[in-house]
């Protein structure tokens, strides 16, 4: 596996990224024999250090986690935690998806756009024409996925949603943490 690991103003040490090198194998290797790459960020946020781990898997799954601690070793120990417990939750189905799936997630490429949020220039556009301007532009990844595995990617992300072209039809379609802890599935497909 391929160990990215960095910080954002703040020295990493040799000690530290050794540590995070075979705890995080060690992690991960229990569940998945074939990760790919691991991308390990600190930083701080105010009084706290701030852990943002990340590792690809060959299928083409992506998991992430994030720790928060006044230490650094703690922090990247409470993030290896979540990870480990989302890698544990989701075993028999990442061991399962590999058996099922000879070849990694397709991705197609899909436009991605910010737009504004300042509501009050919308409204005195008028009848000008309603075009938000468009403030940041980029590319973005739509994976083909079964309802079922963009759930399960969803939540290794710690996504709030989830954007994928549906492997029985082609269509797009979106799955969602909705406010009652529960997970909506949009299909449009299955509109009348």
């Amino acid at each position: 596996m391929r160990y990215q690991i960095s910080g954002k103003q703040i020295d990493i040490g040799e000690a530290l990224t050794q540590h995070v090198q075979t705890e995080l194998g060690e992690t991960v290797g229990k569940y998945s024999q074939r990760p790919t790459e691991a991308v390990v960020t600190f930083s701080k946020k105010a009084h706290m250090l701030v852990c943002d781990t990340l590792v690809h898997l060959s299928t083409g799954l992506t998991v992430q986690a994030k720790g928060e601690d006044p230490e650094i070793y703690a922090a990247f120990e409470v993030a290896r935690e979540r990870m480990d417990k989302q890698l544990r939750r989701y075993k028999r189905r990442l061991k399962d998806h590999h058996k099922d799936r000879s070849e990694p997630v397709e991705y197609g490429a899909a436009g991605l756009y910010v737009l504004p949020a300042d509501e009050d220039e919308w409204e005195s556009q008028g009848d000008t024409g309603l075009q938000p301007v468009i403030v940041a532009e980029m590319e973005s990844r739509v994976p083909t996925l079964s309802v079922g595995d963009a759930v399960m990617q969803m939540e290794l992300a710690g996504a709030p949603l989830l954007v994928f072209r549906n492997e029985k039809h082609g269509g797009v379609n979106v799955v969602h943490r909705r406010d009652d802890g529960n997970i909506g599935w949009i299909d449009p497909r299955n509109i009348s």
